[in-house]
């Protein structure tokens, strides 16, 4: 009788297994749509792609840290490029996905360096989840989605934390908004900066 028990459970755990395995997401990858995404931002108020990309040409998103000192080095080009394409149809956003992070160190990091004043949506990922989908490793990293739902770059702002030659997303940008194709071999780059602190360990495409 035990034995036959025994042989119930494992039949009922390896089920579980094979059940988690399938329900595991596979991460968007450039020139692949995108998902419907759901998030909530530091004033508890429901964000969804849908609703980010009404009357928009395209959404940019940034994860951000409140401890990188990459970020900060980065501050003032994320406001100067808010700035430069707030008339032309791009709604940008910030997102949180470190573990450590609380709401109110998001806030006081927000307001101090004046994302609130260029109407920055701060949204959060407490478990990563949409770091995980999109495979963001590191803060700043962007991902510019264009108005029919398709990623079409991801990477960094630009190629140096100091002094900057090529201007990635400012580029890309531009392009999408000219409705030009994206050169192929620059549709991702690699992102200066700190890594996500996740909640859990993630199989993380490592390249460029």
């Amino acid at each position: 009788m035990k034995k036959y028990f025994l042989i119930i459970l494992v039949l009922i755990a390896s089920v579980s297994i094979l059940s988690a395995e399938d329900e595991k997401e596979e991460p968007v990858k450039v020139d692949e749509l995108v998902k419907e995404i759901r998030l909530d931002s530091i004033e508890k108020k429901p964000y969804t792609l849908k609703k980010l990309l009404d009357k928009k040409k395209a959404v940019v998103l940034i994860f951000l840290a409140t401890e990188c000192p990459v970020v900060d080095d980065y501050v003032d080009r994320i406001t100067k490029l808010i700035k430069n394409f707030k008339d032309k149809e791009i709604q940008f956003v910030g997102i949180h996905s470190n573990k450590h992070e609380t709401v109110e160190d998001i806030k006081k990091y927000s307001e101090k360096h004046g994302f609130v004043n260029v109407n920055l949506p701060i949204l959060l990922d407490p478990e990563n989840k949409i770091a995980d989908y999109f495979q963001a490793r590191r803060t700043p990293e962007v991902f510019l989605i264009d108005g029919k739902k398709t990623l079409r770059y991801r990477g960094g702002i630009d190629d140096s934390r100091k002094n900057p030659e090529k201007h990635y997303l400012q580029n890309m940008l531009n392009l999408v908004l000219e409705d030009k194709p994206i050169p192929e071999k620059e549709r991702k780059t690699r992102a200066i900066g700190c890594t996500i602190k996740r909640v859990r360990k993630a199989e993380l495409d490592r390249t460029p």
